[in-house]
């Protein structure tokens, strides 16, 4: 690769990374050419996309951004999966395939400039999605109001329900 070409290479790393909220990286060196495509389109499902370049190169495009973190992990041969958006989804979608092709490993993340192992990505992958926490928390916002309307209306209800009482004593003792 001649050095206009890694400049490039090294200017789009750069932007991407500056894009990205989450970065793991992975070892494939015992994958092939198959199931390294099928990486690409679960990453590419899930708002995220791998990305496979030297690491000297992608030491370089990591300065200044969130990931300068991992800069002392770019000694393997490794590719970095980069999630753009919520990054729940590409994690659950990376564990799973790591656990069903044994070939790729997940080595480290990053999220936000924060390091995270191996068992902090596990444990990633394993919250719920965002929109379901979306809906857990209207919910919790919809019971609120609901819950106080109940606690009002009992008030009155146990008020009438009281004189109600009082007036069938007074029936009883007439």
């Amino acid at each position: 690769m001649d050095r206009r070409t890694k400049e490039q290479v090294v200017s789009e790393l750069h932007e991407k990374l500056g894009k990205a909220k989450l970065g793991v990286l992975t070892s494939f060196n015992r994958m092939n050419v198959v199931k390294m495509e099928a990486l690409r389109n679960t990453m590419r499902k899930s708002s995220a996309e791998v990305k496979v370049v030297k690491n000297t190169l992608l030491g370089i495009a990591s300065k200044d951004t969130s990931f300068s973190v991992l800069s002392e992990h770019f000694h393997w041969t490794i590719a970095m999966v980069l999630g753009y958006a919520d990054p729940v989804e590409p994690t659950k979608a990376l564990v799973d395939f790591a656990k069903k092709n044994p070939e790729l490993e997940i080595k480290i993340g990053a999220l936000d400039g924060k390091i995270l192992t191996k068992e902090d990505l596990t444990a990633l992958a394993e919250l719920p999605s965002r929109e379901v926490l979306l809906g857990k928390l209207v919910s919790v916002m919809a019971a609120v109001p609901t819950s106080f309307v109940t606690v009002l209306n009992a008030v009155q209800r146990d008020f009438v329900q009281l004189l109600n009482a009082y007036a069938e004593k007074k029936k009883t003792l007439n």
